[in-house]
């Protein structure tokens, strides 16, 4: 619900829910090691989706709905994907597929009698994964990464009995195929029962098995584990296979590709709404997880108008299933500081299995989630997973009398690691330590989010390893990282620490003393500076000279509005919370001396500065009046795409305005204040000649 929430509250939540998205999306694409279920990430998501459309304005750089997954990780090579690989719009009840099918009748403005067709096929429960052929051979395979690119598993695939290696003749010069990795749950089961046997790491789930499987570094392990692919749909494709989804899939079928049994097609909510209830009847005699429906426009030159929209196309949506629920005790509330000082409540629970997996803990993400629930250590509590990870707590069920004898949870008002006072900030959800760099906590946090992979990314020196030299004092702030060389003898003295492993190490931090800029600014952990955000200022600025001597200028406007800080640094979607938390870190006397010993160790590289790519990339644009060839979601979908912004009214700031039929007082508007004004015919130029 949004309804009386403030400006400032609903900025707040929307900053949260980026950094805990993001670090959710991060466990479970690049570490394979999720900390809670497909059920309560989809309520993160969904969340921040309500909070978006009540105010848009407030929408941050680093939203989660413009993002697919996680970067990729250090270990392996990396593959740029021809064509993005998307992720899914969720659909959980009938409601919503019917409003979905009534948007993409709003966007290609069909008429009422007009079929919409569908395919409706099981959504697998693995590992995304793309297959690139050339002249009929199998060349490259990719995990989906971060959408943009993946992880080099070209070896790894070429294992798998399902991935042909060489197509038959007559397959197009280009085919990207993409699809699944999974494993069967027969052979899951027999798989755990051998490690049990030898006393061995047994694996909590299928999906994770499968992921961890993909990702080894060496192949034979990868070929020695009975994995199995499903193709669910193509990438680049040097020539059409079909005009349908449906069509396409049973030439990639036809080419030896395994494909989900029962792919329908369906026309019309009902019979949709039927499909649904026959692959979920269905799934508990299937020999694999899965975890929803996914849904296509059928028709590809829809598929196409359509297009997609931030990390989603506009044509697809997975209607997922109902979570599974169990009843268990919660034992404790624990409290774990982050990185930030954001004190994180973690319910420790008496172990219960939910479908299948045994489950100890759940994240209660702040104290309002704790109020709001109202559970206090001794209830009996419902927990539920929608997917295959550690669940969310949905309530308690202890009768009112013994809920009413259990004392009441109080969130701690100061700091577990260090005592200092743990203060929540007006608009806040969270409360923070107010230890700083004193609290040990976040002294280790911030170093860890300094090497991490999306930072410096020093091969070698992961979480443990900080850890292991913060507590030999060894390591106290990064700089010193850049100091290890002068403790080498120290660490050949220490059991594990080879002269063949410590040279390497040593070697990697060599490497990493040229820093591209926005991973330097993403590594210092600013609140609010996540990693797309970092490449924005980074591209706006070009150096960091640059962009430390507008900083410097903000910070000696002391009397500055936010707003007016954030007009003073002067970057697109940087607005007033992100300017006072950028000026506020350079003004404090503290870091300043923590980044110039940095910098004496590291020099920051300069990345090129965004460039046009339209004549309007980088503009303002405004539609008025109808237009006779395209919707106008259609229309603001090619300017998006082209690098512009739509507005919904005329201003000063408006660099272009496309007038169709009956364009009234905007357009009379643009004409008065000086501004360019074309009809469709010269918008339509703009597009094709781009």
């Amino acid at each position: 619900m949004t309804a009386g929430l403030s400006e400032a509250d609903a900025a707040a939540e929307l900053a949260r829910l980026a950094a805990e998205i993001a670090e959710h999306r991060r466990r479970y694409d690049v570490e394979d090691a999720p900390t809670i279920s497909d059920a309560a990430f989809d309520a993160l998501f969904a969340r921040n989706a309500g909070l978006e459309a009540a105010y848009p304005h407030l929408k941050r750089a680093d939203s989660p709905s413009e993002r697919v997954g996680s970067a990729p990780a250090a270990s392996f090579g990396k593959i740029v994907h021809a064509r993005p690989m998307l992720s899914l719009d969720n659909a959980f009840d009938e409601a919503e597929l019917a409003e979905f099918v009534a948007r993409v009748r709003r966007f290609l403005r069909l008429d009422d009698d007009e079929p919409v067709r569908l395919t409706a096929e099981a959504k697998i429960d693995g590992l995304s994964a793309s297959l690139r052929y050339e002249s009929s051979v199998l060349v490259s395979g990719a995990t989906r990464g971060d959408g943009t690119t993946g992880e080099d598993v070209t070896a790894n695939l070429r294992t798998l009995a399902d991935v042909p290696q060489r197509l038959p003749e007559g397959a197009p010069k280009v085919l990207e195929v993409r699809g699944e990795v999974y494993l069967g749950k027969a052979d899951f089961l027999a798989f755990n029962a051998a490690q049990a046997a030898a006393g061995a790491k047994l694996y909590a789930n299928p999906r994770n098995f499968a992921a961890g499987s993909l990702r080894q570094l060496d192949v034979d392990v990868t070929a020695s584990r009975p994995l199995r692919f499903f193709a669910h749909g193509w990438g680049e494709l040097s020539a059409p296979l079909a005009e349908t989804q449906s069509g396409t899939m049973a030439a990639l079928a036809a080419m030896g590709f395994p494909v989900v049994a029962g792919l329908s097609v369906v026309e019309g909510v009902d019979t949709a709404v039927a499909a649904y209830r026959a692959v979920e009847a269905g799934r508990s005699g299937l020999d694999f997880e899965i975890d929803g429906v996914v849904f296509k426009v059928d028709r590809l030159d829809w598929q196409a108008r359509l297009g997609q929209v931030a990390r989603t196309p506009r044509w697809a949506v997975a209607w997922k299933f109902a979570a599974e629920q169990a009843t268990t005790r919660l034992l404790a509330i624990d409290i774990q500081v982050g990185r930030t000082g954001s004190l994180t409540p973690v319910a420790r629970l008496e172990p219960v299995g939910v479908g299948g997996v045994i489950v100890t803990n759940a994240t209660l993400h702040n104290e309002d989630e704790i109020e709001r629930l109202g559970v206090r250590v001794g209830d009996l509590v419902r927990v539920q997973r929608a997917g295959d990870v550690i669940p969310q707590i949905a309530g308690y069920v202890t009768l009112a009398a013994e809920h009413e004898a259990l004392e009441p949870y109080r969130f701690p008002t100061v700091c577990p690691e260090c005592g200092s006072a743990a203060e929540r900030e007006a608009g806040e959800v969270r409360r923070r330590c107010t230890g700083g760099l004193i609290c040990p906590a976040q002294r280790v946090e911030r170093l860890r989010h300094f090497v991490s992979r999306r930072a410096l990314d020093i091969e070698g020196l992961g979480a443990e390893r900080i850890v292991l030299f913060f507590e030999a004092g060894l390591v106290k702030t990064p700089a010193d990282i850049f100091r290890l060389k002068a403790a080498r003898d120290t660490l050949l003295g220490w059991k594990g620490f080879k002269p063949t492993s410590v040279d390497k190490l040593l070697a990697a931090i060599e490497e990493r003393r040229t820093v591209p800029f926005d991973r330097f600014l993403f590594g210092l952990g600013i609140r609010h500076i996540g990693e797309d955000r970092a490449r924005e200022i980074a591209r706006a600025f070009g150096n960091w000279p640059a962009f430390v001597a507008r900083l410097g200028e903000a910070v000696a406007a002391a009397d500055a509005t936010p707003v007016q800080l954030a007009e003073l640094i002067g970057v697109t979607r940087i607005g007033g919370e992100v300017a006072e938390a950028l000026t506020g870190f350079f003004a404090e006397a503290h870091n300043q001396a923590a980044l110039a010993d940095l910098l004496g160790e590291v020099s920051v590289a300069a990345v090129e500065r965004s460039t046009r790519v339209s004549e309007v990339s980088g503009k303002t644009l405004v539609f008025t009046g109808t237009l006779s060839t395209l919707s106008r979601d259609e229309a603001r979908a090619q300017a998006e795409a082209l690098g512009a912004r739509v507005a919904g009214s005329v201003s000063a700031k408006t660099d272009l305005v496309i007038a169709g039929e009956g364009a009234g007082s905007k357009a009379t508007k643009a004409a008065a204040l000086g501004i360019r004004v074309i009809d469709e015919i010269g918008w339509q130029a703009i597009v094709a000649a781009a």
